[in-house]
């Protein structure tokens, strides 16, 4: 049976502490702040003070895997503090230096980054002075195939000339983010897994337009996600992460650990809907009795916390196998936690946003922005269909381990 370390039990109970007694408060000051900014990629003093408590509490880069950069907890660990981050998904995860892309681009910067990428970009995102940008999806193509981007990366004597244009770079309007990890293709006619390469790239490199910021379903988050085009941006060889034709391996890489993290933090999300959910039907009143004693309101109520349960259950299953054999032995798990986490906490909030009637669908309740957060990751870190895909084949390969490769 897997169970939690005492050292995950002590992180988890201090962690909570932190969000009841520093993130939720917050919570109000946060939305003043960004309103009277009137910038919706403003970064607000409150979480710059909530950064330097997390610090304090040594609640700081709990998602690193190693000891010399976090505190090395577990795939296992870490998903159980993702998940209460998730409840107060705009302050909690860089309350903490948390939050994605960072994560992502920080893990990649520990494996594949030479000791100029590590001292450069590694150590101010690691102490959260920095924040940066992913930049792989492109507009022209179908980019849940990675195979498919046509950014071109073209080697000139000691520098790359990257040309090319990428949507929904997230991070990248954020007021701090410095670099992107950019991918594009250095071997356009190499084998398909090989064409690709990543390089790291300050934002400001000339030849960087940012062309606008993406909203999603009207809301623009604050971090941002950007249309940008590379127009002759020179980079110097050194840029290169890893080697040449690296990329697609580097993705691969980068995008496990970043889906548990996803998927978890998405289950706080369905869990602070849950709540938010029960104290409106507990609250409000229709002809004459609580709308919580409403049989239907109740089935919704007992669904939302069984299939909460069961996503939990398979997003930690996921988790310990990626610990105890590795993350390839573990991609089918990934694959469905990446499909059924973000459904379940969209079908809660759902519910949620019903129970609160009209107000649900406005911005006096935080259901409406997290369920537009919430469906962008059936699209993000590939969508539902690769996953699925995922799955299938290798349960058709269970069964014929030819199949397909006939």
């Amino acid at each position: 049976m897997m169970e939690l370390s005492e050292r995950g039990r002590e992180y988890r109970e201090r962690l909570l502490t932190f969000m009841d007694e520093h993130v939720y408060p917050a919570e109000p000051v946060y939305r003043e702040q960004m309103e009277a900014a009137g910038d919706p990629h403003h970064h607000p003093q409150i979480l710059e003070d909530l950064k330097a408590e997390a610090r304090r509490r040594g609640l700081w880069n709990m998602f690193h895997p190693y000891p010399e950069y976090g505190p090395g907890l577990t795939n296992f660990e870490y998903a159980h503090l993702a998940e209460i981050t998730g409840r107060s998904i705009e302050l909690a995860p860089e309350a903490t230096n948390c939050n994605a892309p960072d994560t992502g681009n920080m893990e990649v910067l520990t494996l594949f980054g030479t000791d100029e990428h590590k001292k450069t970009w590694l150590e101010p995102l690691l102490a959260g002075e920095i924040a940066s940008g992913f930049a792989m999806t492109e507009p022209a193509v179908a980019s849940s195939d990675a195979t498919n981007i046509e950014t071109s990366m073209v080697r000139d004597g000691d520098e790359y000339v990257i040309n090319g244009r990428k949507w929904w770079c997230s991070n990248a309007l954020h007021a701090k983010c410095r670099v992107l990890i950019v991918m594009g293709k250095t071997d356009p006619d190499g084998p398909k897994h090989r064409q690709q390469s990543m390089m790291a790239v300050p934002i400001d490199t000339p030849g960087i337009t940012i062309e606008r910021g993406l909203p999603v379903f009207g809301y623009h988050d604050r971090e941002g996600h950007a249309e940008i085009t590379f127009n002759d941006v020179r980079v110097p060889t050194t840029a290169l992460l890893a080697g040449e034709g690296d990329g697609f391996m580097i993705s691969q890489a980068r995008l496990g650990p970043g889906r548990i993290h996803h998927c978890m933090r998405t289950i706080g999300i369905a869990e602070r809907a849950l709540d938010l959910m029960i104290d409106r039907a507990q609250s409000r009143v229709t002809f004459g009795s609580p709308v919580a004693d409403r049989s239907n309101i109740q089935d919704w109520i007992a669904e939302s916390r069984m299939e909460i349960e069961m996503a939990r259950l398979l997003t930690l299953k996921a988790a310990h196998m990626m610990d105890t054999v590795g993350n390839k032995e573990a991609r089918m798990e990934v694959a469905a936690i990446k499909v059924v986490a973000p459904n379940v906490a969209l079908k809660v909030l759902d519910r949620a946003i019903q129970v609160h009637g009209g107000g649900g669908v406005s911005d006096d309740f935080p259901l409406a922005r997290m369920y537009a957060a919430v469906r962008t990751l059936r699209l993000a870190d590939g969508p539902d269909e690769v996953h699925r895909m995922t799955i299938a084949r290798q349960e058709l390969r269970r069964r014929d381990p030819e199949w397909g490769r006939r």
